[in-house]
């Protein structure tokens, strides 16, 4: 088994992967940083617990969208900001992701 070093948020986390996978869990964790520092930027610093949480929810209705788009044989919708401008950045972070899940589940 092989350790990883990947930087997200400026914080390094090992991360274990099987050997060979070096390289695909730099660049998925290059990715997952990228989500965690747009989430930072939307809603401020509110702990590494919550930036992660909210930029999980944010990939994963994104893949949400892009498998229902398979199924359905349309293309998927650009995902939503994590956060609308000025106010309560955190609120309106969680009340976006709110939004995209219950239309999402609207659609089933």
């Amino acid at each position: 088994m092989a350790t990883v070093t990947v930087e997200i948020n400026g914080r390094p986390y090992a991360v274990g992967c099987a050997d060979g996978q070096e390289e695909r869990v730099r660049i998925l964790g290059k990715q997952f940083d990228t989500s965690v520092r747009q989430v930072a930027g939307d809603v401020g610093h509110v702990g590494d617990i919550r930036l992660f949480l909210m930029a999980a929810l944010m990939l994963a209705d994104e893949l949400h969208e892009a498998r229902l788009a398979l199924q359905n044989g349309t293309p998927a919708a650009a995902p939503a900001p994590a956060a609308a401008p000025g106010g309560d950045g955190v609120a309106e972070a969680l009340n976006a992701v709110a939004a995209r899940i219950e239309k999402i589940a609207q659609g089933l």
